[in-house]
């Protein structure tokens, strides 16, 4: 493998990288991971998967949860909270997954790996990426092993290669950076006294305490002390130092012992200034990092991927429009926006000053409402995302993320399933026939038509995305032809 050419070499093989391996392998690219762990690890990282996430995957054949049905009414709900007041409830269509997904991350780093690898991915675990250099055909990776150091040169680099990213560094990406201004810890622990702490999230004066502990008294516990960060954010803790910090914030004794796993973090926050660079990209936490209030760490770096995925999958296989790559950053970069702004924003709402108390229960009051749940439910669980439109579109679906939608004249039995082949999709109303200009992207488009009529007084035919986005509409006001060149290609 190594001393010859690949489509995308992808630097980080954590749950970021190893999905976007198996996306490009899916499409038939040529890809190679580089990762320095010579195996997962089992550390407690993020496990909730949000709405968004979960549809996307969905649609994409890495998830078979519990499915919505197609054509079903009303919608699915899961409580949540917001700056750990409880009281939101996130909600999707019914015709969706359900809202919420437990998966620890490790497990989804092995299911894609496991892909990836079947699709013909090559992983080297146990290497490490030392030096980059970009030229004007493509990249060149100098990789070291335990017998030296070998070159791998590939069409595009893309660095899922984590907060520390060495990509980020070696291309000099701009940045915008908040320092830290807080200190936080977390343990994988046993609670020796289930008395000594509350389940879920506990605010006191002097700080705040998650945790979520079994009957046998192992779990999980999280810290915040917002009198500043610490001094030495690297130095290991310990479970005497968790424990310590759980008795200060708490006012009582909580005993600890055990610890499989120990981490100490801060609200530093970081935004890549622009997610490309030529032929190399960012995705994940390589190109936005942020305080993990709301476990939207890992679903925007898993959105990422399933952006860049098909992007790349198709620049790779000659069906894609010249500018489809400038997609990517002008998509996502914002979408990174979003979660570094709102997670600062609920940062600033949990400290634990008393002059935000009538703050705290004003918000307490509105996070039932209906609009105020739709709003930042939807924020938290990317369900708002809609990606920018062009031109004189007007349509009110251009952009959005299509709803679950049962299928009348296709192998698969909706919408879901038909995505997971990787393809767009030209989607109709019931007896009606492709428009005109389709007919010379039948390379590209999957024609398909609804079984019923699609919901909220939709157009008559629509394209979407292999992502689930809707591209076009036949109410839009933009000429199909033309959106569908710019995206892939000219006519054939």
């Amino acid at each position: 493998m190594l001393n010859r050419h690949v489509g995308v070499v992808i630097v980080g093989g954590g749950p970021v990288g190893m999905l976007l391996a198996a996306e490009l392998a899916a499409y038939g690219a040529e890809v190679c991971v580089v990762e320095t762990k010579e195996r997962t690890t089992d550390e407690p990282r993020a496990g909730t998967l949000h709405a968004r996430t979960v549809q996307s995957l969905a649609r994409r054949g890495y998830l078979q949860p519990e499915p919505g049905r197609a054509g079903r009414t009303g919608r699915r709900s899961a409580p949540f909270h917001f700056a750990g007041l409880p009281g939101l409830s996130i909600t999707a269509p019914a015709t969706e997954p359900p809202v919420l997904v437990k998966c620890p991350q490790a497990d989804l780093e092995r299911r894609f790996e496991g892909l990836a690898r079947s699709r013909g991915a090559t992983v080297l675990r146990g290497r490490r990426a030392v030096a980059m250099a970009e030229h004007p055909d493509g990249v060149e990776v100098t990789i070291e092993t335990a017998g030296g150091r070998e070159q791998v040169r590939a069409d595009y680099l893309v660095g899922a290669d984590g907060a520390r990213s060495t990509v980020r560094t070696a291309f000099s990406f701009p940045e915008e950076t908040s320092r830290a201004t807080v200190s936080a810890l977390m343990g994988q622990v046993r609670l020796m006294d289930p008395a000594a702490l509350e389940a879920g999230w506990r605010r006191t004066e002097r700080g705040w305490t998650a945790a979520k502990f079994d009957a046998r008294g192992y779990g999980r516990l999280m810290t915040l002390d917002c009198r500043g960060p610490h001094p030495d954010r690297d130095s290991l803790p310990t479970v005497e130092e968790l424990s310590a910090e759980a008795g200060r914030i708490t006012g009582r004794p909580v005993p600890l012992a055990e610890p499989a796993y120990l981490s100490r973090f801060n609200d530093f926050s970081r935004l890549a200034g622009t997610y490309r660079r030529g032929r190399v990209f960012l995705a994940g936490d390589s190109a936005h990092v942020h305080f993990p209030v709301g476990g939207q760490g890992l679903n925007t770096g898993l959105l990422d991927a399933l952006n860049l995925g098909w992007k790349l999958g198709y620049v790779l296989r000659g069906t894609a429009g010249k500018d489809l790559l400038d997609t990517y950053d002008e998509e996502r970069r914002p979408a990174g926006r979003r979660v570094v702004d709102n997670t600062r924003a609920q940062l600033a709402l949990m400290r634990p000053d008393p002059q935000l108390d009538p703050l705290r229960a004003v918000m307490a009051d509105l996070l039932p409402l209906p609009d105020v749940a739709g709003h930042l439910g939807g924020m938290l669980s990317a369900q708002d995302t809609r990606y920018g439109t062009t031109g004189t579109a007007h349509s009110v679906w251009r952009g959005r993320f299509l709803p679950n939608v049962a299928l009348a004249d296709a192998e698969d039995a909706d919408l879901v399933g038909l995505l997971a082949r990787g393809r767009p999709v030209l989607l109709m109303r019931p007896g009606s026939r492709p428009p005109g200009p389709a007919r010379g992207w039948t390379h590209v488009l999957h024609p398909a038509h609804a079984d019923g009529p699609l919901p909220d007084a939709m157009a008559e035919t629509l394209v979407i995305r292999p992502d689930g986005y809707v591209l076009w509409t036949s109410d839009d006001g933009e000429d199909l032809e033309e959106v569908l060149r710019q995206w892939f290609g000219d006519a054939r």
